[in-house]
């Protein structure tokens, strides 16, 4: 199993990417804590575990609220006995209009994007720095070419990116590396941006989207096209790799093209 015994903290981790993720790691033998600021369903893998060797527990995390961060994440750490990876996948993404953004709507997005990237992040340096880890990050597609329609979010996910780089080359000397995924995944997030569209702009959009993904004519499914490559990156194949942005997304954004 790639992660046994793995110590893991996974935000984000009641739906989509993060709850995927959690019962990826699950599978490879992790110990994880999951943490979301919603509560897990019923059917949540932190209540089925099929794995004898790997644990799991939840507790709730508002990831803008730092007493709040620093706290749960002391929390969780001395019960998993140590803290070897954070999965931050916590994020929003909101419609918008670039000229028609709010203060209030920008504030909202960048919060939760921006600052529980760093926020988190830091709580995990802390715990992580006498020792090493991995931290793996969440961007996006729309960090790197835009995202028509929510310009507040594409910034978000362009800072992420950048803080993801920054703190790779800070941390690196603790031999902690820190990447990050930029994913395009089917999820409730998804689903509730496509039903906040216009009829008409929303067929439009869809099949644009389609057009850009070589390998798929959908976006990917969180636990089977996502989840491995967080595993992975979380594991130590991973092990000399530090400041990437990995596009999974069956080929939207092609680096370096």
């Amino acid at each position: 199993m790639q992660l046994d015994d793995v110590r893991m903290i996974v935000t984000g981790a009641a739906h989509g990417i993060g709850r995927g993720t959690v019962a990826a790691c699950l599978r490879e033998g992790a110990r994880v804590v999951a943490l979301d600021v919603a509560l897990p369903d019923a059917e949540h893998p932190v209540h089925a575990i099929r794995n004898a060797a790997a644990s799991a527990r939840f507790a709730r995390c508002d990831v803008t609220v730092k007493d709040e961060v620093d706290r749960v994440f002391d929390e969780a750490v001395r019960t998993l006995g140590g803290l070897d990876v954070l999965v931050h996948a916590a994020g929003i993404l909101r419609l918008g209009a670039a000229a028609d953004l709010t203060p209030e709507a920008c504030e909202e997005v960048l919060r939760v994007n921006v600052m529980g990237t760093i926020l988190t992040n830091q709580a995990a340096f802390r715990h992580m720095k006498e020792r090493g880890g991995r931290i793996v990050n969440f961007g996006s597609g729309g960090g790197v070419r835009g995202q028509i329609g929510s310009a507040h979010y594409a910034a978000s996910k362009g800072a992420v990116h950048s803080w993801t780089r920054t703190a790779a080359q800070e941390w690196g000397r603790h031999k902690i590396s820190v990447n990050a995924v930029a994913p395009a995944a089917w999820t409730k997030m998804y689903d509730d941006y496509l039903a906040a569209m216009p009829e008409g702009v929303r067929e439009i959009f869809l099949a644009e989207t389609s057009k850009r993904m070589p390998l798929a004519d959908r976006l990917g499914d969180p636990e089977k096209d996502i989840a491995p490559v967080v595993v992975f990156l979380a594991s130590d194949a991973a092990h000399f790799m530090t400041g990437q942005i990995v596009p999974v997304d069956g080929g939207m954004v092609m680096l370096g093209s």
